[in-house]
């Protein structure tokens, strides 16, 4: 097996970890590790990404289930916006250069690195407001984290998590369960509208994918007993770098 194989399925390690502990952050990483260790072509990368994180976010979603932090209700009310957002995305990329897609990329990652830079001031609402959800920002904000996820196979987790708690009124534990199963859903849309213009080497993609499942599951365990703060933020500087990274190559080509 080859040094950058040999990396490739290390790197899928921390895919799983970051999707299963913070409920995000796992296309982030995905897309450059296809893209820079496995020499896959940037759409193709995306496509790949899409069931790697799909079938992450699934199987981490369990755990988070049987510890009771998954709105199953909220999760595919968001999650259904999303799938035809994610799907219209899947379907328009095939009419984007590759370039395009991974410019558009790399400023997803500095965007959600930010995000995750930032301290966390977000709030459930009161108990009396978790019931009346405003359903237009639901729909209107799903299908938009939907339509990028399908674009640029990133913008997932990092977005879902603050929408889940400010519009579904969900506690932070709750808002990285659900979103797991949001990310489940609209990676499998996103998916279908790819697949109708890349081709898939599923023998690399499932190598990738199961160990992302089992990063997930030790992420997940992890999750209650590791200081969030300091992970995201570790994970931040992480990603800047990345990003900054792509984004210069980019432009630079």
């Amino acid at each position: 097996m080859s040094t950058a194989m040999l990396l490739t399925l290390a790197a899928a390690l921390m895919v799983g970890l970051a999707l299963g502990g913070l409920g995000g952050g796992g296309s982030i990483l995905t897309v450059p590790v296809l893209i820079y260790l496995a020499g896959v072509d940037p759409k193709p990368a995306i496509a790949m990404s899409l069931v790697v994180v799909g079938v992450t976010a699934a199987v981490a979603l369990i755990p988070h289930a049987r510890a009771g932090r998954v709105h199953w209700r909220t999760g595919l009310l968001f999650g259904g916006f999303g799938m035809a957002g994610a799907y219209a995305g899947g379907r328009i990329a095939a009419f984007v250069p590759a370039n395009v897609l991974l410019a558009g990329f790399a400023v997803m990652m500095l965007v959600t690195a930010v995000a995750m830079l930032r301290p966390n001031r977000t709030a459930a609402p009161a108990a009396a407001a978790v019931h009346r959800r405003p359903l237009a920002k639901i729909a209107i904000e799903g299908a938009a984290v939907g339509l990028i996820t399908g674009l640029v196979g990133a913008g997932g987790g990092f977005l879902v998590v603050p929408a889940l708690v400010l519009l579904g009124g969900l506690s932070m534990p709750a808002a990285v369960g659900t979103s797991l199963l949001v990310i489940s859903l609209k990676s499998g849309a996103a998916l279908a509208g790819y697949l109708h213009s890349v081709a898939i080497d599923w023998p690399l993609t499932l190598s990738v994918t199961a160990l992302a499942v089992a990063g997930s599951l030790i992420g997940a365990r992890l999750a209650g007993r590791a200081d969030p703060g300091a992970l995201r933020r570790g994970f931040g500087w992480f990603v800047i770098v990345m990003g900054l990274g792509v984004l210069t190559g980019q432009l630079l080509a």
